[in-house]
């Protein structure tokens, strides 16, 4: 298979799986529709104590951050236009924001799955000093960066319209959806945040996949009419 290929399904990949495994990461929280924002130790020993589901979600979503990666970097390669610096600078914040994600599910999540197997009598004489990782303390405060992950694809979902490669319903649900993510844990607001952007990811992914999808600003015509509908791009994106 000829490099510029793997790119092409790479992308078309990534774009599907970036936003179908947030979701799946999400849907495992328990008491997932509870409103209530992480503030103490409680909360936070309810939601991973016995509950293999969370960890399982969240190693999910550490495996997401390589996905998320590629798309970025995908993005950044096919704005060449009008939309190339929104582009490249959203690609650089997003990048950063999405070692960070990485950085937060390894301390934060990985490590409660390592405690949450001790003994229970041994785990409850631990539980007070869990303080710690609610409060953010230490250098657990570059978690509080995260946000520039959704801040870096939303620069990027604004050069992509710029570019027409997306609509502007597909704009929209992006960028609502990643900006729902930005809150204190209330996994029910961060699931319809990622279902938002499923709806304006994967429709795009799915176009690529199938050659449906012009590559640059100036090579193939993007598809806004039904008579398009079986042209095939010539030129891998």
């Amino acid at each position: 298979m000829k490099i510029e290929n793997i790119k092409k399904y790479g992308f078309g990949i990534s774009l599907i799986l970036f936003p179908v495994m947030l979701l799946l990461g999400f849907l495992m929280h328990p008491h997932l529709l509870k409103l209530e924002a992480l503030q103490t130790v409680e909360q936070l020993v309810a939601r991973f104590h016995n509950q293999p589901l969370y960890h399982i979600g969240h190693l999910i979503v550490m495996f997401d951050v390589p996905v998320i990666m590629i798309f970025i970097i995908s993005v950044m390669n096919v704005l060449k236009g009008q939309g190339k610096q929104l582009g490249f600078w959203g690609g650089i914040i997003g990048l950063f924001g999405a070692f960070i994600l990485a950085v937060d599910k390894g301390s934060l999540c990985l490590v409660l799955s390592a405690f949450d197997t001790l003994p229970e009598d041994q785990f409850q004489k631990f539980v007070p000093f869990l303080s710690v990782i609610v409060n953010k303390a230490g250098l657990l405060w570059v978690v509080w960066l995260l946000p520039l992950l959704t801040i870096g694809a939303s620069i990027q979902a604004l050069g992509l319209r710029k570019e027409r490669f997306i609509s502007k319903w597909q704009t929209a649900c992006i960028i609502t959806g990643l900006l729902l993510l930005n809150n204190p844990d209330i996994e029910f607001i961060s699931s319809i945040g990622a279902s938002l952007m499923c709806a304006g990811y994967i429709p795009w992914g799915v176009r690529i996949l199938q050659g449906r999808m012009r590559c640059t600003s100036i090579t193939c015509p993007i598809f806004e009419s039904k008579k398009d509908k079986d042209f095939k791009c010539k030129i891998a994106c």
